[in-house]
């Protein structure tokens, strides 16, 4: 599709720069309640393992795991949760533009961390329940599938749109 036919179909949007900034800030609160939510029942199931009687059989190598993957969930939720502190701090100053510009970086920097916490999880499962290499394959598997779509097909998707 040529650019004029792809303009003609999804013309520009007719909005001054803080509607603009305003209807992307609004994405970007979406997108975090999104990842938010799913981000805090992983927390909470994380938290709760510790707590279970069978947590003392794990091994040094898979109590390492389950801190990396708690110190993950929490940065992932400091990271998510950034642009809204930001937000707070800025409330007035006609910093909107900045925000929406630093919640996209701290968005894209927690999904990456989100992936690999579900692969990690994923793989803590596994390895619990079936062994270290059934562990490896299904995080490893999961990550691939992370990175397929959520990286490689939305970029073939803006490439086929240029």
């Amino acid at each position: 599709m040529s650019d004029d036919a792809a303009s003609a179909q999804h013309p520009r949007r007719r909005e001054t720069p803080d509607e603009r900034a305003d209807r992307n800030w609004l994405e970007v609160l979406q997108e975090l309640r999104v990842l938010q939510t799913g981000t805090q029942i992983l927390t909470g199931f994380l938290l709760a393992l510790a707590f279970q009687p069978a947590f003392a059989d794990l091994d040094p190598g898979q109590k390492a795991l389950y801190l990396v993957l708690i110190a993950l969930s929490a940065l992932s939720a400091v990271i998510a949760l950034a642009p809204v502190a930001a937000h707070r701090v800025l409330f007035r100053t006609g910093a909107k533009a900045s925000i929406v510009t630093a919640g996209h970086v701290c968005l894209s920097a927690a999904l990456a961390i989100v992936s690999l916490l579900l692969a990690g999880v994923v793989g803590f499962v596994f390895d619990v329940v079936i062994g270290s290499p059934a562990g490896w394959i299904a995080g490893g598997s999961l990550a691939a599938v992370a990175v397929a779509g959520w990286v490689v097909a939305p970029l073939t998707f803006r490439a086929r749109r240029r």
